[in-house]
C-alpha cells in the first residue's frame, strides 16, 4: 500500500471551460480507518457532465466546498477494515471523489456505499448498471411511458446515458432516432446501439432532418443536451409527446446557464397538449434494485451492449472531466486508477 495519498481539490469555480489551475493535486498521509470505519483504495472514477454544475454552485447537492475533493461517484476496494460490514478485499462503490484513498464509515453525501454485486465489472457498477444506466432506464420508462410502436428521441445517443435509452426503447418495440456528434459516432449509435437513424448535429438543420425521419411526429423525447437541439425536438413533437429533461450539456460550460434565451418553440407544448418533465435520479434510488435487474435481463437476452471509454492515471483526471465538454467520449467516461485486487491489511 502506497504511503501518500494524492487528492484533486477544487482550488477555485470554474468560469467557462474547464482548466487544471481549477484544481490542486495535493498529497497527504494515507489515512487510518478508526473505530466502525473502513480504508478504500479507489480503482476507477466516474465522469458525468452533472460534476460541472457540483464545481459551480448549490443546485440539488451543495456545491463542491474549495479545498474539498473534488466530487465523483466511484468503485475501489477495502483494504483495511474496523467496520463488521465491509471485509478486506471487498470491492465497493461509492461517492468517494477524487481522492486515491478514503475513510468511510459507509457513506457518502450521494448515497451509503454499497459491495458490488458479484460478477459486476467496475465498468459495468459505475455505466449500465450505476447512475447513467439507472437514469436512462427511470427516465425513459417512469416519466417516457413509450409504448411499442412510439418514436423516441434522443439527444446525446451516443453518451453513457442516451446510448442506454436508445437500447431500452428498442426492446420495447418503439421506432428510435438519435442525435450525436459526427458520422463515427452516428454510426455506432445505428450499428451497435441498434437506434433505426441517427442525425449528425453538426450536418445542420437538426429540426428538418427530425421532421424527415419523423413526418408524424416524435412521441418521447429524451433530452441530454439542450439549447438549439432541445428547441429542434419540440418542434416536431406529437400530440401527447413526453419530453423527457435529463441534461443540458449545452449549457454547463457558460459563465451562468439560466442567463440565456428561453425555449422559443414552447407553445408546441400547448398546441400537442405534450408534458415536459425534469427528473434527479437521486429521487429513484430505493427502486434502483429493481432497475439494476431490468437492465441485467437485457443485457442477457442481447439487448443491451455497452461502451466505455477508459482514460488512466489518477493525474488526468481534470482533463477526463473535460473530454466530457469535447465530444471526445463514445459512452460511459471511466478514469482508471489501478488494477484490483490490491494487497490487504
Amino acid at each position: 500500500m502506497a504511503d501518500t495519498n494524492r487528492r484533486w481539490l477544487l482550488a477555485t469555480r470554474p468560469h467557462g471551460v474547464i482548466k487544471d489551475s481549477d484544481f490542486t493535486l495535493a498529497e497527504s498521509a494515507v489515512p487510518e480507518p478508526g473505530p466502525g470505519e473502513f480504508l478504500v483504495r479507489v480503482t476507477h472514477l466516474s465522469f458525468d457532465p452533472t460534476q460541472r454544475g457540483w464545481l459551480a454552485a448549490d443546485s440539488y447537492l451543495p456545491a463542491v466546498k474549495i479545498g474539498e475533493p473534488v466530487r465523483a461517484g466511484a468503485v475501489g476496494q477495502v483494504v483495511k477494515s474496523n467496520h463488521p460490514g465491509f471485509k478486506p478485499g471487498q470491492m465497493v462503490q461509492g461517492g468517494f471523489g477524487w481522492q486515491e484513498y478514503v475513510v468511510s464509515s459507509g457513506m457518502t453525501e450521494i448515497g451509503p456505499i454499497t459491495p458490488l454485486f458479484p460478477g459486476v465489472t467496475p465498468e459495468q457498477a459505475l455505466g449500465v448498471f450505476g447512475i447513467t444506466g439507472l437514469t436512462a432506464y427511470f427516465g425513459l420508462t417512469d416519466l417516457g411511458r413509450p409504448e411499442p410502436g412510439d418514436t423516441v428521441l434522443v439527444s446525446g445517443a451516443a453518451g453513457a446515458t442516451g446510448s442506454v435509452v436508445v437500447q431500452v426503447a428498442k426492446a420495447l418495440g418503439c421506432k428510435v432516432i438519435g442525435i450525436a456528434g459526427g458520422p463515427d459516432k452516428c454510426a455506432w449509435v445505428t450499428t451497435v446501439a441498434g437506434a433505426d437513424a441517427c442525425i449528425d448535429y453538426r450536418t445542420g438543420d437538426v429540426a428538418g432532418q427530425i421532421k424527415a425521419l419523423a413526418p408524424k411526429g416524435v412521441n418521447v423525447v429524451f433530452e441530454n443536451v439542450g439549447g438549439e437541439i432541445l428547441e429542434a425536438a419540440l418542434m416536431n413533437i406529437a400530440l401527447k409527446a413526453r419530453v423527457i429533461l435529463c441534461g443540458g450539456i449545452s449549457s454547463y460550460n457558460e459563465e451562468d446557464p439560466n442567463a440565456g434565451p428561453g425555449i422559443r418553440p414552447y407553445m408546441q407544448l400547448t398546441l400537442q397538449r405534450a408534458r415536459m418533465e425534469g427528473f434527479i435520479i437521486l429521487d429513484y434510488m430505493h427502486r434502483f434494485a429493481e432497475g439494476v435487474q431490468a437492465l441485467a435481463g437485457l443485457m442477457a437476452q442481447g439487448k443491451l451492449t455497452t461502451a466505455e471509454d477508459i482514460q488512466v492515471g489518477f493525474e488526468n483526471c481534470p482533463a477526463t472531466l473535460r473530454r466530457l465538454f469535447e465530444g471526445k467520449n463514445l459512452g460511459k467516461q471511466l478514469l482508471k486508477l489501478t488494477d484490483p485486487p490490491l494487497p490487504v491489511v
